[in-house]
């Protein structure tokens, strides 16, 4: 190991960033094939439970694997079912939606007429010239959506296959890590592999009871508001809980679009905002932390910090998979000597009051 070889501090630092560097650039190179595996990963470690209970009750591991995807399969088949008739359901009354446009839009005009001075005539301008730019550029915009939408498909098509063979090799994978690191360390392969399994299923299942409550608490607050399709947009908020910190915020603008162009006042547009910000104090500091923070023991700053590194090393799926893989890390540190000021680097930190100052500790 290298904290066994005699190299000064400065020489082992050395080594040691060039080696993360490197690994850095090599999951930025194979981030498609690495983001499919690692959302298998995760899928696995949420199947795994119900594979297990069926075997117990004498059903072929293979057989049991393909009844946990049949059942995935229908969950997700009836939650995009109820989507597309929301949206059915919305496209009915798009002419409506429509006309209110037009009156909302010219109000508008009217407003920034006689309060910003901007004449009708320049304001007919500028919009005619940004939708030719908008147009001039559309193809290439087209071209790209669909693009990134097919290969996303074509990649989601794969992960059952792998979550197929990740179940079915799970023993095959225990055994190997057994030969990598020595049968020596059998008892502590073993006690890592089942932290690392409890830390990801609590965190999966926190994370899913944390999106159940913010979207009846968002439903809630849009019926009261009496804003159309409430439990349309109250869900989609949350399950945009998955990209951490502004996911929530994205999903309001919808149904702050649908209270400007519905409703006769602006204010009910400013109620929405103020149910999803509150909402999300909540979320951020009473429910996500009492539901999610108490398995998954990751402080605040090492979380932002994983966040940001993991939207800009993956985009959206380094926002998705960046805590759980943050979380992981922490139970490999906490059980590598070497390695154990990292764990307690990442772990939540006690602050203590002394003599007027802050110490951590």
């Amino acid at each position: 190991m290298l904290s066994e070889i005699k190299l000064p501090p400065s020489i082992k630092l050395l080594i040691g960033l060039l080696t993360v560097s490197i690994i850095v650039w090599w999951m930025y190179l194979l981030q498609e094939i690495l983001i499919l595996i690692s959302f298998s990963v995760l899928f696995s470690m949420l199947l795994y439970p119900l594979c297990h209970r069926l075997e117990k009750w004498h059903f072929p591991r293979t057989l049991a694997i393909f009844v946990c995807l049949l059942v995935t399969l229908a969950i997700m088949a009836g939650v995009i079912s109820l989507i597309a008739l929301q949206i059915a359901d919305f496209s009915d009354t798009f002419p409506t939606f429509l006309k209110k446009g037009e009156t909302f839009i010219n109000e508008l005009q009217s407003w920034a007429s006689h309060n910003l001075h901007i004449s009708r005539k320049k304001q007919v301008t500028e919009l005619r010239n940004q939708s030719l730019t908008l147009l001039k550029n559309s193809g290439n915009i087209i071209t790209n959506a669909l693009g990134t939408t097919l290969n996303s498909l074509s990649s989601a098509m794969l992960i059952p296959i792998f979550v197929f063979f990740f179940l079915l090799y799970r023993d095959f994978f225990r055994r190997f890590f057994y030969l990598a690191f020595g049968r020596g360390n059998r008892k502590k392969i073993d006690l890592v592999c089942t932290r690392i399994y409890t830390v990801v299923q609590s965190y999966l299942l926190g994370l899913f009871t944390v999106i159940l409550i913010v979207a009846a608490l968002n439903t809630l607050g849009l019926w009261l508001l009496d804003i159309e399709y409430a439990i349309f947009f109250g869900t989609l908020a949350a399950f945009l809980l998955l990209i951490p910190y502004i996911g929530i915020m994205i999903g309001s603008i919808l149904p702050m679009l649908m209270a400007l162009i519905t409703k006769d006042s602006p204010m009910y547009a400013v109620g929405v905002a103020g149910v999803f910000l509150f909402v999300q104090f909540l979320e951020g500091n009473f429910i996500t932390p009492h539901i999610v923070g108490s398995k998954v023991s990751i402080n605040p700053l090492a979380a932002m910090i994983a966040l940001i590194l993991g939207g800009q090393l993956w985009g959206i799926s380094g926002l998705v998979l960046a805590l759980p893989f943050i979380a992981i890390l922490k139970v490999v540190f906490d059980n590598i000597d070497s390695l154990k000021h990292y764990g307690y680097l990442l772990g939540e930190a006690e602050i203590h009051h002394k003599g007027g100052g802050r110490i951590l500790g």
